[in-house]
């Protein structure tokens, strides 16, 4: 497989990526073989990480020296280069090391420390790696309001390795945070990644709330470190990055009134350069030492999107800040040195999500002291209760009337690097390329064509313009992705727990997202816009996307979904707060969304979130979909599932975990529930309500009903899932369900209640462009003309009517929305564009041939369908 490098991103550090081989190309013991252009046998560590149906590999991840590998690379099966050294991982009393060439790791396995000490070249630069929690309680005392800070030290329960490779060595630690009485909050997920002969440590943070959002207001989070100090202390360092250029300065700044320091010395320092005094210099910076502050502690705190401050203090708990800097948005990256050396650190997203920041302490000292923080103190504590104490239903989409929210059990994974450098202090040139390193990692993929001649996640089309509507299409779908792309930035979709998120709905009077509505605020994962992405990102290639949709998984997989309590396993439909729609569902929380993530690049945090799934169907137990609609003592089995979107959901979960690991169970389970479906009377189409047995995923026929609409079915990435299905199980009859279920779907209603006998009774097929993608499959399957005439009039219609053809086109108003020029789409909702993009993206790859060819042609399809039909009136 040919892979290149995503973007114009720095070739430097180790990276992994995933390849895709033909059905029956590898087995378990094919070995894999790297080459750049020079056709260079590389140094690679690989592991499987999917197989097709026969036993044979699917997918694989990589990893290697970015520095070795240039823009162009190949994996094909073959003998491995021999590494002439690889890394060691000891463990002898007490303690894990590992010997990485110019890097050593050692671990304490007491249970407190992530990591004992780290030696670069045999100097010890960094110890004491702890995690550090700061919760913040509100409370009255004397009447006064009040807020109390309590504090809390790592508890490991859990070290293990992970990966061990010749190249690259995984710790996982899983723990929790422990006070001084005990007390234990906010459980951990940390991997710490160790490269041969790299200076550098990366690190993957996830933690879990389990507190009480009433009482546990999160103030501060992150990983602290010490680190030796030696030597003078004007030749003590720190910098960090800026708006523009570094910030840079001396614990001890060389410029004096009396006596007066020579210019060249001060000027020596502030270049970073070492000062070795002899003489009357020395004697003159020894007399002004004796009566100057020394600065011990800096912090940097990004404390909103738009805002970061930089401020120092010298050793006196009496004494004030002193602010530095403010700016606006700081790429993050930071570091520390002494005539000792150097340490760099940097936090991926840091400005986009706020508020991160570093405090440096006792910088005057032998022993500094660094935390990075995820969430940093000098921000507002993170207040999780939800906005009201009951819900809106009707009014405003929340579901039901009961207060729903609650934050127990969401995640938030952040990453961060260390690197290490036996320099006093880094060169500015060298932040700036580590903090971009850190945030546009390498990333090596195959092109469109190759995963689309693979049927990488199933059907999906690549782009044409040979015609004057082929080009209007790929423009909407190109204007869709930008005026997202560019709206994250417009209304500031930042922060630690908005990130990577987009709004549901749109308030055109207001020009501003419905922030405040209920379930018309944050989309979550309603109508897949995930799905949406990744497919938009598959057919082109472009890297804008692939950020788009790799910030989206990362948010959706942890912060709208539960990975503990109660809710285990279920999301939280779309709501003001991430978590605070009363409706928790498995579709939310379902492996496709993240599936592509996964495979590209083999992320190690998706297989906690995939092994969370595996089973999810017992939480049908505890939160029955359909438990509001039906009537508990008439149920044969104990719970619901509606074909879509909750059985598909479950699809979802055990085709990842039956490909991940050749499960057979799983696979199982998925025919179970098919061959329950083709007894219905009308097989796939009937329901899509069913009783559900988690025990054994047997589905029962209850009749025909469809609890919130018939397009529930299949707007929540079913056709996806199940397409993909339909050549992994090669059953044709299931094939030959789909094409049926798009074709009664277009169906007048009169021949609807022929074919049907009338058992839909007034079941509709509500809107129908949302079925345009398993109308094309139809199309295609039973090779019907007129279905797919059908098929391209209600998705076309959806944005084209009486010679409209705006679609996504961006309207320019003045003074509104806090822009001098604001940029909108008043109509747009995010149900929509995911839907229809997705669905279009789709159905070229089934019925391109039967698209007009102009949009003259376009018009003249779609004149006769019914005005309501137009999405966008």
């Amino acid at each position: 497989m040919i892979l290149h490098s995503l973007g114009d991103r720095r070739l430097t550090g180790y990276t992994t990526w995933g390849c895709l081989w033909e059905k029956g190309s590898c087995t378990k013991e094919t070995e894999y073989q790297l080459k750049n252009r020079q056709k260079d046998n590389l140094p690679m560590q690989s592991r499987i990480t999917a197989w097709w149906p026969d036993g044979s590999v699917k997918w694989t991840a990589h990893t290697a020296d970015a520095a070795l590998l240039g823009k162009e690379i190949e994996v094909v099966p073959g003998p491995p280069s021999q590494v002439k050294q690889k890394i060691q991982v000891l463990k002898k009393d007490g303690f894990m090391e590992i010997l990485a060439g110019s890097m050593k790791v050692k671990i304490a396995c007491d249970g407190r420390k992530l990591i004992d000490s780290i030696y670069f070249h045999e100097k010890k630069l960094l110890i004491n790696g702890r995690t550090v929690l700061l919760l913040e309680e509100p409370s009255v005392w004397n009447g006064n309001s009040v807020k109390i800070k309590k504090e809390y030290d790592s508890r490991i329960t859990q070290l293990s390795v992970e990966e061990e490779g010749a190249l690259q060595v995984i710790i996982k630690y899983t723990g929790y945070h422990e006070s001084a009485v005990g007390d234990q909050k906010i459980p951990f997920v940390i991997r710490m990644k160790v490269g041969f002969d790299s200076p550098r440590i990366d690190f993957i943070h996830t933690f879990l709330y389990d507190g009480d959002e009433d009482k546990d207001f999160l103030k501060g989070i992150g990983i602290r470190f010490q680190s030796p100090l030696e030597g003078k202390i004007y030749n003590r360092h720190v910098k960090f990055m800026g708006d523009h250029g570094v910030f840079h300065e001396s614990m001890a700044q060389l410029l004096s009134w009396r006596p007066k320091v020579s210019q060249e010395i001060y000027e020596k320092q502030i270049r970073g350069e070492r000062l070795e005094l002899t003489g009357s210099d020395k004697e003159t910076v020894d007399t002004v030492l004796k009566d100057m502050p020394f600065w011990s502690e800096y912090d940097l705190c990004q404390d909103s999107a738009n805002h970061f401050c930089i401020k120092k203090k010298i050793k006196d708990e009496n004494c004030c800040y002193l602010d530095c800097l403010h700016g606006k948005r700081t790429e993050g990256a930071a570091a520390l040195g002494s005539e000792h050396g150097s340490v760099l650190f940097s936090i991926r997203d840091f400005w986009e999500k706020y508020p991160s920041g570093y405090t440096f302490r006792n910088l005057d000292g032998d022993m500094a002291e660094t935390v990075m923080w995820l969430w940093s103190p000098g921000a507002e504590a993170m207040d999780f209760r939800h906005y009201a104490n009951r819900g809106y239903n009707q009014v405003y989409y929340e579901g039901y009337d009961y207060k729903g929210a609650t934050p127990y059990g969401i995640a938030c994974t952040s990453e961060c690097s260390v690197m290490l450098s036996e320099e006093m202090i880094p060169k500015d040139q060298e932040l700036a390329e580590f903090a971009e390193s850190v945030k546009r990692p390498v990333q090596y993929l195959g092109t469109p064509e190759y995963y689309h001649e693979r049927k990488a996640f199933g059907y999906w089309s690549l782009p044409q313009q040979n015609t004057q509507m082929e080009c209007w299409l790929e423009d909407q779908l190109d204007m869709a992705v930008d005026f997202y792309r560019n709206e994250v930035d417009q209304r500031n979709w930042y922060g630690l727990f908005n990130y990577g998120d987009f709004m549901h709905t749109y308030d055109r009077e207001r020009h501003q997202w419905r922030y405040d509505m209920g379930g018309y605020a944050w989309d979550n994962t309603e109508l897949v816009p995930t799905l949406w992405l990744w497919y938009a990102f598959m057919r082109t290639g472009r890297e804008d996307i692939f950020v788009l949709a790799e910030k989206l998984s990362r948010h959706a997989s942890e912060v709208d979904v539960y990975h503990m309590g109660r809710y285990k396993g279920l999301g939280s439909r779309h709501n003001v707060r991430h978590w605070g729609c009363p409706c928790k569902e498995a579709r939310i929380a379902m492996a496709a969304h993240h599936r592509f993530y996964y495979y590209l690049t083999g992320d190690r945090r998706m297989e906690d979130i995939f092994e969370e799934l595996k089973d999810n169907e017992i939480t049908f137990l505890n939160k029955d979909p359909l438990g509001d609609f039906y009537d508990k003592e008439k149920m044969v089995y104990p719970a619901h599932a509606r074909t879509g979107p909750d059985w598909s959901s479950l699809c979802a979960n055990w085709l990842t975990e039956w490909e991940r690991f050749d499960n057979k169970k799983y696979r199982d389970k998925i025919l179970t529930g098919i061959r329950d479906i083709k007894k219905a009377p009308l097989k796939l189409i009937s329901g899509p309500d069913f009783e559900f047995n988690p025990a054994d995923v047997h589905l029962r026929y209850i009749g025909e009903r469809a609890s919130g609409g018939t397009h529930l079915q299949i707007c929540m990435g079913a056709p996806e899932v199940w397409m993909e299905l339909s050549d992994l199980i090669e059953d044709e009859e299931w094939k030959r369900m789909l094409a049926d279920y798009g074709r009664f779907y277009y169906l007048p209603r009169q021949q609807q209640m022929e074919e049907s006998d009338g058992i839909i009774g007034s079941r509709e097929f509500s809107l129908p462009f949302m079925a345009a993608a398993m109308g094309a499959y139809g199309a295609w399957y039973l090779k019907d003309q007129v279905l797919a005439e059908r098929t391209w009039r209600y998705l076309l219609h959806a944005s084209i009517s009486q010679g409209n053809h705006d679609g996504f086109k961006i309207l320019t108003v003045s003074n509104q929305g806090n822009q001098k020029n604001l940029k909108e789409i008043p109509w747009i909702s995010t149900n929509f564009t995911a839907q229809w993009c997705l669905n279009v993206i789709v159905v070229l790859e089934f019925i391109r041939s039967y698209l007009p060819k102009t949009l003259k042609e376009g018009d003249e399809l779609v004149e006769t369908m019914p005005e309501e039909t137009f999405h966008k009136a």
